[in-house]
């Protein structure tokens, strides 16, 4: 009789194996699927910031969305904490997309609700506005750049999950370092193929610039005999339109604003069809399979003087 009792375990032993085995397999297919959603497949346009351990991956656009929420925190003067708190907002609510559903009527990258006052369906569904309603709420709390970046969060947005806010924190704070200019050369991006040959349009990005960092960052103008742009502002003659970004620091040095100008670009290259940005002695270029920022030698001062953007042609 201990022959069919070897059997019936050695069977049972066998299917859960089997099953042990088939378990892993759909684990690794969703850890790999998960990474795959978030980072997107190898060889993807994307962007990171930080380094080793410490580094934030994000696709061109969350990071289109994540330069404009810091430029219209800088333009209205608020200081880094700040930015970084609307950041670590946004990617709990939306995961720095702008998107057009969520719990109940919210909206946009701050989740953001028209039944609660906080503007139209459009106008929700513009970064640059819903981004500056989120900081006129910031404004409003008492000390909030002390506060515990989910208290300061939770004030404004009135979330039924305030303490998830925190978890994002450490990937805000990169992002916002960068993005605000404060650290130098540290975003780097890959974009993807010129879209069907479709050139940048210079009155375009002018619009973006002057959207996200008002007048005083409007581009001196196109050179490299691109300046006579045609109806839409795009390339003619085939020549690449230059533009000459003006540094003019209303907080902070020079060379800060110039980072944040000039990562703000990059940031927004992939939908801007950006093919290369210049400041001082870097030089980022589309056409690297890197994304990374390479030193030239050029100019190798960083106070004044202009970030340079050429568009794709």
């Amino acid at each position: 009789m201990s022959e069919p009792i070897r059997h019936s375990r050695s069977s049972r032993t066998g299917r859960l194996a089997r099953f042990t085995a088939g378990f892993a397999v759909l684990l690794g297919l969703a850890g790999y699927l998960a990474v795959h959603h978030v980072t997107g497949p190898k060889g993807a346009p994307g962007c990171t910031v930080g380094s080793g351990e410490n580094t934030y991956v994000f696709s061109p656009e969350q990071a289109s969305n994540a330069a404009t929420i810091s430029a219209v925190g800088t333009t209205r003067r608020m200081p880094e904490r700040a930015v970084t708190i609307a950041l670590a907002t946004a990617l709990q609510e939306s995961a720095l997309r702008n998107i057009r559903h969520g719990d109940r009527d919210s909206l946009g990258l701050f989740q953001q609700r028209p039944s609660m006052g906080w503007g139209t369906p459009e106008q929700i569904m513009d970064p640059v506005y819903s981004s500056g309603r989120f900081y006129e709420g910031l404004a409003k709390v008492p000390g909030y750049s002390r506060l515990p970046l989910t208290v300061a969060a939770q004030k404004v947005q009135r979330s039924g999950f305030p303490q998830a806010y925190a978890k994002h924190e450490p990937d805000a704070a990169l992002l916002s370092a960068a993005l605000t200019g404060r650290s130098a050369a540290s975003l780097n991006c890959t974009t993807s193929p010129s879209k069907d040959g479709q050139p940048g349009d210079p009155a375009k990005v002018r619009t973006e610039l002057v959207r996200a960092f008002g007048e005083k960052a409007a581009p001196k103008g196109a050179a490299g005999g691109a300046g006579s742009a045609g109806r839409s502002g795009a390339n003619v003659g085939g020549a690449p339109a230059v533009l000459s970004v003006p540094v003019l620091a209303t907080t902070g040095t020079d060379a800060q604003r110039g980072w944040e100008l000039a990562h703000w670009a990059v940031a927004r290259a992939d939908d801007l069809r950006i093919a290369e940005v210049a400041y001082g002695n870097k030089v980022w270029r589309a056409s690297d399979p890197t994304g990374a920022w390479m030193t030239t030698d050029g100019d190798d001062g960083e106070s004044g003087g202009a970030v340079r953007i050429r568009l794709a042609r």
